[in-house]
């Protein structure tokens, strides 16, 4: 006969979810987040047709029938994971994660920080391709794409994990040759441009109340990164996202004249197929990238 089996994985954030007594603490276990086990552990109460958990605002309530369920179920989970040590098997069947990212933000952002995830997941494999092309022109399919947003395209599940602002910044010793006191100071500095972002000096000149500013010189590149590279290097000052120097800022190579005012910039989202959402490893990038998201937002200027 054919076996009638719940989803495994929404059956594993239920058992961790019942067993811990928490969504919280599950997710940490999981390695998801919050809203992830949230979200199996409703997919699995949509199959069976009944309520797993009572929700009391901040905590919940595993139900009388679901911890009988769980009594049965648990020893199982168990049994499977003794038996796979008893065998011998090592459980770190390689996976890889298939990502698509725009270049200079998998450049200055994404890659100095695969090396930890790496280190805490072995058995994943990291394939990151860059592009600028918007999400539904993609010719390939991703297990997740990060572009600006938030947006809404058909088929894919949204949800932002890094938001920034613009603002001037420059090398230290710069600052140390031409120090520079008040905005109208820039008119004795070369000010570099990226080709493909124009207004970013013009809005944020006019938010400075000098819009007829003329400075010494200027420069432009055609990619964000040289952009900021030459800043990095002293050549002159960047319109830099804090999102993308936040490590620059931390490490001293880039420093912040005047803290404000910022241009408002759109955030960092993921976009992930929907057939892909519920994916457990799609679910621990996600959660991962939020969490990178949040200590990276503490590293910015105040």
């Amino acid at each position: 006969m054919k076996r009638v089996l719940p989803p495994l994985n929404a059956l594993r954030a239920f058992e961790a979810a019942g067993r811990l007594g928490s969504f919280k603490e599950a997710a940490a276990e999981l390695h998801v987040t919050h809203g992830a086990v949230s979200q199996q552990v409703r997919l699995l109460e949509e199959w069976l047709g009944a309520p797993l958990f009572e929700r009391h605002n901040r905590r919940v309530a595993i139900t009388p029938a679901a911890k009988a369920y769980l009594g049965e179920i648990g020893p199982v989970f168990e049994q499977l994971s003794q038996a796979t040590a008893r065998y011998g098997f090592s459980g770190t069947v390689s996976r890889t994660l298939s990502v698509n990212a725009p270049a200079t933000f998998t450049l200055r952002w994404l890659v100095p920080r695969l090396a930890k995830f790496r280190a805490g997941h072995v058995d994943v494999d990291v394939k990151v391709e860059t592009s600028n092309e918007p999400v539904e022109s993609l010719k390939e399919t991703y297990d997740v794409i990060i572009r600006g947003g938030p947006d809404t395209f058909y088929g894919y599940s949204m949800q932002p994990f890094l938001s920034e602002e613009r603002l001037p910044v420059c090398s230290p010793a710069l600052l140390q040759r031409q120090p520079l006191q008040m905005p109208d100071d820039l008119q004795q500095h070369t000010l570099l441009h990226t080709s493909s972002l124009p207004r970013l000096w013009p809005d944020w000149l006019a938010r400075a109340n000098i819009a007829e500013l003329t400075p010494a010189a200027a420069l432009t590149f055609d990619h964000f990164y040289l952009t900021l590279q030459a800043a990095i290097d002293g050549i002159g000052i960047a319109m830099g996202p804090t999102a993308l120097i936040s490590d620059d800022l931390a490490g001293g190579r880039l420093v912040a004249p005047f803290v404000d005012p910022r241009l408002p910039s759109r955030s960092y989202c993921t976009y992930v197929p929907d057939g892909k959402s519920a994916d457990d490893l799609v679910m621990l990038f996600r959660s991962w990238l939020e969490c990178e998201g949040v200590r990276s937002r503490k590293e910015t200027v105040p």
